[in-house]
């Protein structure tokens, strides 16, 4: 890297933007911010504008855009840009290397295609876009001959683990998975969880709607379906263990028996700044294993019916990308309605299995056929 890389950050006031802003602290000599957006964070926006000198930011949410024009919030240096069109015209602006995806849920499909097709690399730590778009975002990356780079750990660990060594010799994939925060509670008090108690993982620090979706582990089925795009699998040969440390990231397993896994502390710094700087390394921000304190690590299968959620995603996975694509939106409207305490926890899957059957067996062979299908998934699980 004789230049800095110049980074565009969709999503930089969730946790995958602090986590990505402490990194570009780390290393302005081979990182530069260049643009940010966020949907309605105005000022914590703008204080990050005013911190990284950003020439470009957007605000999606319009009401929030004027507000912060009507009251200057943004040094007139900044170009501004508003609403959803926003998102897609700061991620194609001509400065940019590459663009970190970090905006939860779909609404970055459209700006991650038109930035891939500007040519910049992407950096993805947002799996629903896979989940929702996996055949025409890989597609349009290979035919602009771009880098897809997974932040998510599971995946960012996969990929380390297969460099260097031929698609040939690969058998499978294990993603490992902490098993949420009822992990060890009694099934038959779900049904009185609380959003409070599903927001609180025991390993890692999420926004509210992953850390739901840790707890039912349908993020892990998105992760599945991820996997699936990212590295050309079917489902019979991705799997997923119990792993309670979130240490072990994931697994490789090569044809002669070999596993490779990739292990790090439970924080997104490790995978972040790995697909930043790739293929270069640098000191991390955050402290490592320390192996002269005692460490254990354990594994365990998933219980069968344990997780209807996962169970869900794998029957979306054997069947095919417009089943995938209901799952994440049937997923995304139940949580939302959990979060707002219009249903209850174990409700979830429910929505999930009722919208499957209604139309996770319709047929799209266009993106504008796959985005309708979504639509209407959604509006079925409302």
């Amino acid at each position: 890297m004789d230049e800095p890389r110049r980074v565009i950050l969709l999503g930089a006031t969730g946790s995958i933007g602090e986590s990505t802003l402490r990194i570009l602290r780390a290393h302005p000599d081979k990182l530069q911010l260049v643009g940010v957006a966020a949907s309605s964070s105005a000022a914590e926006l703008a204080a990050i504008v005013r911190e990284f000198g950003v020439p470009h930011a957007a605000l999606t949410n319009d009401e929030a855009a004027n507000s912060a024009v009507r009251d200057g919030l943004f040094p007139p240096e900044c170009e501004l840009h508003c609403g959803e069109a926003g998102l897609t015209s700061i991620a194609t602006v001509p400065e940019a290397d590459m663009v970190l995806v970090a905006v939860v849920g779909t609404a970055a499909l459209q700006p991650t295609l038109a930035a891939i097709e500007a040519g910049r690399d992407i950096v993805l730590a947002s799996k629903e876009i896979l989940v929702l778009g996996g055949a025409f975002v890989m597609e349009a990356a290979r035919r602009a001959g771009v880098r897809l780079l997974p932040a998510d750990s599971e995946h960012n660990a996969i990929f380390q683990c297969l460099e260097g060594h031929p698609e040939r010799h690969l058998d499978k994939l294990i993603l490992t998975a902490s098993g949420g925060r009822f992990r060890d509670r009694d099934p038959a008090t779900l049904g009185e969880v609380t959003p409070e108690e599903a927001t609180d993982h025991p390993n890692w620090s999420m926004g509210p709607k992953i850390t739901v979706d840790s707890a039912t582990m349908a993020n892990k089925g998105l992760e599945l379906i991820e996997a699936r795009w990212l590295f050309d699998l079917p489902a019979d040969r991705l799997e997923v263990v119990l792993h309670r440390q979130s240490i072990v990231h994931s697994f490789v397993q090569y044809v002669d028996g070999s596993i490779l896994g990739q292990l790090c502390p439970p924080s997104m710094t490790f995978a972040i700044q790995h697909c930043l700087l790739h293929p270069e390394r640098a000191p991390g921000v955050d402290e490592t294993l320390d192996f002269s304190q005692a460490l254990t690590l354990d594994f365990a299968p998933v219980p069968a019916g344990r997780y209807p959620c996962l169970d869900l995603a794998y029957e979306a996975l054997r069947s095919g990308p417009v089943a995938m694509a209901v799952f994440n939106a049937a997923n995304e409207v139940a949580v939302a309605d959990f979060l707002a305490r219009k249903i209850g926890f174990l409700e979830i899957p429910k929505v999930i299995r009722r919208v499957l059957e209604q139309c996770g067996d319709r047929f799209a062979d266009s993106l504008g056929d796959l985005l309708g299908i979504d639509g209407e998934a959604r509006r079925l699980a409302r």
